[in-house]
């Protein structure tokens, strides 16, 4: 399960995902993931489930991989959907046991945030995916420029959040050698409680928190070797221009939000 967590991973391909401005992909996810609360019925989220499987598509991220990103979250999922199944008692009565009723209104219910949060995740994963840690830094830092004028520090903020996102590969393949480590050892990661298992995993964390600080203080010792001294007077080898294919990509993505809108207003909402 370790293993399977992949946000944070870049690879690196020749797709239109790939050529888009990392300051476009930015926006254009957080537009998204606003637009999945948004959602009020399924013809809504239909129109962003077409859009997401597209955006798959174009990026020529194997569906293997996609599927794999999807893994840690299936426990969250079917939790979900089960307290939805009996939160909601609307619709007609499929199947009653006592105070328990499973309702038409709670399947639907069920599936629309199951859909909901796979599109989140999905489409979360699919921006590493397709965008270098660098150009995510600078995309960060050109978004936020404004904030320099209140005196806020952007290159260092934009730095903070980049670097926490690329070690989280790292460390996802520290946590998988440690525990491999601990069991060739004898430990029990795997039975007992819930109790017992969290003291389990102490041997874990100790050194997986010694090994983060160390990398931490190799990668300060790195930059400072290097001169690094923030962003100030800093130049950059690549400029940021938004593309033709860029503003296309705006343009459909404010014809999805116009169907959204339509599908809302016209449509019966399911939440």
């Amino acid at each position: 399960m370790i293993k399977d967590i992949t946000i944070g991973q870049y690879f690196p391909g020749n797709s239109l995902v790939h050529k888009l401005d990392p300051r476009a992909k930015l926006v254009l996810t957080f537009v998204y993931i606003l637009l999945i609360f948004l959602c009020k019925n399924f013809v809504s989220l239909g129109i962003l489930v077409a859009y997401l499987l597209v955006s798959v598509l174009l990026s020529r991220i194997s569906v293997r991989m996609i599927l794999k990103s999807l893994k840690p979250i299936v426990i969250l999922v079917c939790i979900t959907s089960v307290l939805q199944i009996f939160y909601n008692s609307d619709g007609t009565v499929l199947w009653e046991l006592g105070k328990f009723k499973l309702t038409t209104g709670g399947v639907f219910m069920a599936l629309f945030t199951t859909v909901r949060i796979i599109a989140l995740v999905t489409a979360s994963a699919l921006l590493t995916y397709t965008t270098s840690p660098t150009l995510l830094t600078d995309a960060i830092e050109r978004l936020f420029s404004p904030l320099k004028r209140v005196h806020i520090n952007v290159h260092s903020i934009a730095m903070m959040m980049t670097i926490a996102l690329r070690f989280i590969p790292t460390l996802i393949d520290e946590v998988d050698k440690i525990m491999s480590a601990q069991k060739a050892r004898g430990a029990d990661l795997d039975t007992g409680g819930i109790v017992q298992r969290g003291k389990a995993l102490i041997p874990v964390f100790v050194p997986l928190f010694v090994s983060a600080f160390t990398r931490a203080y190799d990668l300060a010792f790195a930059m400072e070797c290097r001169c690094y001294r923030g962003g100030e007077g800093r130049t950059r080898l690549r400029v940021m221009r938004l593309r033709a294919r860029d503003y296309i990509v705006f343009l459909v993505t404010a014809v999805c939000v116009a169907g959204i809108a339509v599908a809302n207003r016209l449509l019966p909402a399911v939440i």
